[in-house]
């Protein structure tokens, strides 16, 4: 999932353990649930199965449960430290650092949009039943959300799985770490920086059973739902995709318009790195290639030579868009309706966990970045479940989008210094 594979962090990222997740397998395994749940679908003998798999499911998301709130505090902590840590490095890092948070904050916001209103234009496949592992939470109106925001006892919060005051909590202390002095701050990122990373082989080892949970969730969802199941998936992949889309789309709005360069030139300067981006589902992969496209487009190699690494270690544009759609379709396939508070709450919490990604196998990634992001909005994780076994081709989108924004953004970055450059010029001929 590229939206937290995208690189590793410079500090912090080569130190955590290479965890490896059969998602092949994975797959196989959704696949052979759903052909031996149709099988049997009205079968007397689905019932003594289902009894079995119905457990079997729920233990599989409880393990992937309990590793959420953790990691998302170790994530956190180090993305804010480091991104902070950016900001100090000079004009150029701050007008960019400026303009990714402004542009993520913009894919958080068009995810709580998008697809809300694509699933009224296009509604779930009828017939469709999920398997019910877990009750689902409480969806905050705007009340809940307000009070929420700052907690008023932070151990109370994290027992109670809510996951938006925790987020708030530890941004601040995050914030107020890089006033210590170096020594205590050192020690208190590394400390961060190890829980996520024991976190993460956690999650590795219950993504290790991937097969056999989804297989189970599989095998209940076909039994339910019949041939409705296979239609919900690709339904779910169609709108997912769509989402990423757009911002790929907006890409090219920010190359032409801010990036003054011309639609043709872009498309075809970027097109070769999109490309790789599709073949190797990695951006950093691509930065040879975005450097090439950066090159033909006249950015200057200075520009071009810090905006890029950043970009691809800083800048998921497609993530928290299509991670908030993620979570919008599990909650309509729970049969929860969404308040305005929920969709706040999960706008929020995209944007805010987007500055802690590290590079991680696509599971993972697609655990750790919307179980936090469902758990802010009362939806239940059980859906994920299942939706995590085909996220192959929306994160075949995930990259390409990220790869022609990570483009676009350094054409505009590289308009501004040029503009800063002939005002500086024009007050020294005056």
């Amino acid at each position: 999932m590229d939206t937290s594979s995208e690189s590793p962090r410079d500090s912090g990222a080569s130190r955590i353990p290479e965890i490896r997740v059969p998602g092949k397998l994975t797959l196989l395994g959704l696949i052979a649930g759903l052909v031996i749940g149709l099988m049997l679908a009205g079968n007397p003998a689905a019932e003594p199965i289902l009894k079995v798999a119905g457990p079997v499911g729920s233990l599989w998301l409880q393990g992937l449960q309990m590793t959420i709130l953790p990691l998302v505090a170790g994530l956190l902590f180090t993305g804010i430290v480091e991104t902070i840590a950016v900001a100090q490095a000079g004009a150029m890092a701050r007008r960019t650092l400026g303009a990714i948070v402004g542009f993520l904050a913009f894919s958080a916001t068009l995810g709580a949009i998008a697809m809300p209103a694509l699933l009224k234009l296009f509604p779930i496949p009828a017939g469709v039943q999920f398997p019910h592992p877990n009750d689902p939470g409480k969806v905050p109106d705007i009340a809940d959300f307000l009070s929420s925001l700052i907690p008023g006892n932070v151990i109370t919060a994290a027992a109670a799985n809510a996951i938006l005051p925790v987020i708030v909590f530890i941004a601040l202390f995050a914030i107020a770490s890089t006033r210590l002095a170096d020594e205590p701050r050192r020690l208190l990122a590394l400390l961060f920086e190890g829980l996520a990373g024991a976190m993460m082989v956690i999650i590795g080892w219950v993504l290790m059973l991937a097969p056999i949970g989804v297989l189970a969730l599989g095998f209940s969802l076909g039994v339910r739902s019949g041939s409705a199941a296979l239609g919900t998936l690709a339904h779910y992949i169609l709108l997912v995709v769509s989402t990423g889309a757009v911002m790929m789309i907006a890409g090219y709005l920010v190359a032409v318009f801010a990036g003054r360069r011309s639609l043709p030139a872009f498309a075809a300067a970027v097109l070769p790195a999109q490309i790789v981006a599709i073949s190797t589902q990695s951006s950093m992969a691509t930065v040879p290639s975005m450097l090439a496209a950066s090159r033909k487009l006249g950015v200057s190699a200075t520009t071009a030579e810090f905006v890029l690494p950043l970009a691809v270690t800083l800048f998921r544009a497609t993530g928290p868009a299509m991670n908030v759609a993620v979570a919008v379709y599990a909650a309509k396939l729970a049969g929860i309706e969404l308040t305005t508070g929920a969709l706040i709450a999960g706008v929020l919490v995209a944007f805010a966990t987007t500055f802690g990604t590290v590079s991680l196998p696509g599971t993972i990634s697609f655990v750790s970045s919307i179980g936090p992001i469902a758990a802010a909005m009362g939806v239940p994780l059980w859906p994920l479940g299942v939706l995590v076994a085909v996220e192959v081709l929306p994160d075949l989108m995930r990259t390409v989008g990220n790869v022609t924004m990570d483009v676009a953004l350094t054409t505009a970055v590289d308009e501004g210094v040029e503009a800063v450059q002939a005002e500086a010029e024009l007050e020294t001929i005056h």
